[in-house]
């Protein structure tokens, strides 16, 4: 097969976590027999700086040509301690979502054995906890009405019966190829929008007899995802939740710098770790590159449906860390490898 890869490092520490990316979808494409190509792009405050907006019209065409997007992160603290700003790095990657129409961020949550100890959480809470957080994209707070003024202002959360309909059909039926248990998350009890999410998701569960659906408020969940991380197997819930959640939920893991996500909708597929810039160790050469290069293994198993070259990443993976081949956040202490280093060792194990 041939590929061709828009990407998108961004900000901060972006460029040097897909470089890691691209050296592993070089080495699956050897072993395996495709061809790659990749188109780079502009996005975030690099982009303003080179064009003025974050989300430039040339970096949508590139991701609308291309078959995936492998994307870092955006962000940059001259824009977060600039109250004035007219564009920030944040807006281009919610234009890239809206654009895109990447309704459903997937963003699975896993352990491994030999980084128990890194866990904030007792090792039995840990240990076995694998689920995936289905989060809507596109709705709510983050795209809806907003003013802004000296003395007041506001967000409006809204959605749509068809904007529920379809993250609560992904919701489904990724639970029905995992573990048929589908958990809602909402604040049904205060908020109308999360009333018609329920609505509509009790309506729907007939659809799917096979799936056991339990339906939990967004701050007993928060809780449930730390006192007992072992009880969900997929969670769905909309924008703002799921983004407060899934950085709550990167903690099991260990680190943040484990966690992958795919962005899916109705045009290309964009994969991304999801931490963010990290400026303060932006060209060290010690970020963690692992969630970057599991992305890339989510972007050969969801977009181009191969699950043995997603596999072998995802293996790769697993051997660095079982051999103590990390990055400062994981070492524990002991001895840790630079980006590059881990990079290239994954891509060598590939």
């Amino acid at each position: 097969m041939k590929f061709n890869i828009a990407l998108l490092p961004g900000d901060g520490i972006g460029p040097e976590v897909v470089n890691q990316a691209v050296k592993a979808v070089d080495a699956v494409c050897k072993k395996f027999g495709h061809e790659v190509s990749y188109t780079k792009a502009l996005v975030g405050a690099c982009a303003i700086d080179a064009t003025g907006k974050a989300y430039p019209a040339e970096t949508h065409e590139i991701c609308m040509k291309s078959d995936a997007v492998l994307f870092g992160a955006v962000g940059d603290p001259r824009f977060d301690n600039d109250p004035t700003a007219k564009e920030r790095p944040e807006t281009g990657l919610l234009a890239m979502r809206k654009q895109l129409e990447l309704y459903a961020n997937l963003r699975p949550v896993e352990t491994w054995k030999s980084l128990i100890s890194k866990s904030p959480l007792k090792t039995e809470l840990v240990d076995g906890a694998d689920f995936i957080c289905i989060r809507e994209l596109t709705g709510g707070m983050y795209f809806g009405e907003k003013h802004e003024a000296d003395d007041m202002a506001f967000d409006t959360c809204k959605y749509t019966r068809p904007e529920i309909e379809r993250i609560l059909k992904v919701g489904f039926e990724t639970a029905q190829k995992r573990n048929k248990h589908l958990t809602v998350v909402d604040k049904a009890n205060v908020l109308a929008s999360s009333r018609l999410w329920r609505k509509i998701a009790q309506e729907m569960e007939k659809n799917y007899p096979d799936v056991t659906t339990d339906y939990m408020f967004v701050d007993k969940a928060a809780m449930v995802m730390i006192q007992n991380p072992k009880f969900f197997d997929v969670l769905v819930t909309e924008n703002t939740f799921g983004d407060i959640l899934t950085d709550e939920a990167s903690v099991i893991a260990g680190s943040m710098g484990l966690l992958s996500s795919a962005s899916v909708g109705i045009h290309t597929s964009v994969y991304e770790p999801i931490h963010g810039s990290y400026p303060q160790a932006a060209g060290k050469n010690i970020a963690n590159p692992l969630a970057t290069i599991l992305s890339a293994a989510m972007m050969f198993e969801t977009s181009f449906g191969l699950k043995a070259e997603g596999a072998a990443i995802r293996k790769a993976v697993a051997a660095s860390i079982d051999a103590g081949y990390v990055t400062e956040d994981l070492a524990a202490g002991g001895k840790s490898y630079g980006t590059n280093e881990v990079g290239d060792w994954v891509a060598a194990h590939i």
